[in-house]
């Protein structure tokens, strides 16, 4: 694999995080490793920092889609691909801003921005941290 194989495999499973968090749920199991840590720095998403394995967090990110109209998920921005091969398999890190949008109660479209940072392990996402911005205390979240 070549640096620039490695770089686009890293904006490639940057986008089937994105695909996954946009309904595509059996990704889980083809991109997050077996167990995996997740650090959501928002309010009302606790839940999601103790999920620990694909199945887990299929199903709360279903659960959340089911709340929120509309939820769509943008990856905006370049990537930043700090990935290098080790034993044969991408590890590292990538990072990404995002967009996250949503239909309001008032049917308004709500957008939101952040910034997920996937930790790779052996080609796999085992660590996520992921940043969100908004007014008013992060409303999107509440």
């Amino acid at each position: 694999m070549s640096n620039n194989d490695v770089r686009q495999f890293g904006i490639h499973i940057y986008d089937q995080w994105t695909a996954m968090w946009n309904g595509e749920l059996g990704l889980a199991e083809k991109i997050m490793a077996p167990e995996f840590v997740l650090r959501y720095a928002q309010a009302g998403t606790e839940a999601f920092d103790d999920a620990r394995t694909p199945q887990q967090l299929a199903d709360l990110i279903a659960a959340w889609r089911r709340e929120r109209r509309g939820l769509r998920f943008a990856a905006e921005g370049p990537a930043v691909v700090d990935l290098a091969l080790v034993d044969g398999a991408p590890t590292g890190l990538v990072a990404r801003p995002y967009l996250a949008s949503v239909t309001g109660e008032d049917a308004r479209t709500v957008a939101r921005s952040g910034t997920d940072t996937l930790r790779i392990t052996n080609g796999l996402i085992s660590e996520v941290w992921s940043v969100s911005s908004g007014s008013a205390g992060r409303t999107f979240y509440r």
